[in-house]
């Protein structure tokens, strides 16, 4: 087998080589592939073997794992690789009734990933004097992204990184000021690229601002008096409108019933007399 190292991107194709020498026929031949993951270097497992004519595979790879070359070579494809795939693969040729060792070559394969996109958040206070913490994480990336943080507007600064985990990293900014106010931002990098994240940073001094982040709930306070100030206006001029409509209205009716009073009064002493002067005829 040859011996080498060799480096995939995330979803590519890999071809993992092992070639071998026998002076059998092939109708014994055995073949097995292992992996010693990363994740656990102790524990390797069966990825794919060729015994006796029969092919057996990992359950977990079927679908992406192969030989491409049996029984001339014992060379697999992997296909659709993950950073999960990365280790040290073992193969084993043996062919009785060959006599020697079966044959063992080791070959390590890294699967690279791009950075992920990092999450940048804040927390802290925010008036003159306070302290502010910026945090990055990223969640994927092999090999393992570096994170930086660095002030980018009005000027770019680099800023010393409190690492939390290989994949975490903050910026602690103590006694802040109006000039710490600006654009940060956080990177990802590895050898397949760089991702950004950004936090714009503004710094109030509350007692120089009076509308500033402290002046905001006084402010609306005074605006809600004044709107129920006004809304109060506008119930008792319209109370007062309806109470003269009504005033005006009363008055017109009574001025029609004396009316009508004074138009009986006058038709009964009207007639009357005729009335009398009947009787006595």
């Amino acid at each position: 087998m040859r011996e080498s190292s060799l480096e995939a991107v995330r979803g590519d194709s890999v071809l993992l080589p092992c070639s071998f020498f026998t002076s059998s026929d092939f109708s014994r031949l055995n073949v097995i592939w292992t992996l010693a993951p990363f994740s656990s270097p102790g524990s390797p497992v069966q990825v794919i073997v060729y015994d006796h004519g029969q092919v057996i595979k990992n359950p977990s790879l079927i679908g992406r794992v192969d030989f491409t070359g049996l029984p001339f070579s014992a060379d697999i494809m992997l296909n659709e690789t993950r950073v999960s795939d990365g280790g040290i693969y073992r193969c084993m040729v043996n062919n009785p009734p060959d006599t020697a060792d079966p044959g063992v070559g080791e070959l390590l394969l890294s699967v690279l990933e791009p950075p992920s996109l990092p999450v940048c958040e804040w927390d802290g206070a925010v008036d003159v004097g306070g302290s502010v913490r910026l945090s990055c994480s990223v969640e994927e990336g092999a090999p393992t992204p570096e994170i930086r943080w660095e002030k980018v507007n009005p000027e770019e600064i680099s800023l010393p990184i409190n690492m939390e985990g290989e994949l975490s990293g903050s910026v602690q900014i103590v006694n802040v000021s109006s000039q710490t106010s600006g654009l940060y931002r956080c990177s990802a990098t590895n050898v397949l690229g760089t991702e950004n994240c950004y936090i714009n940073l503004a710094i109030y001094n509350s007692e120089a601002a009076p509308g500033g982040p402290s002046g905001v709930l006084p402010g609306v306070l005074l605006t809600l008096v004044m709107a129920s100030v006004l809304l109060a206006l506008l119930v008792i001029i319209l109370w007062l409108h309806r109470t003269g409509q009504d005033g005006r209205s009363s008055r017109r009716r009574r001025r029609r019933h004396r009316k009508a009073e004074e138009e009986e009064c006058y038709n009964e002493i009207r007639y009357t007399p005729s009335l009398m002067k009947r009787s006595f005829v």
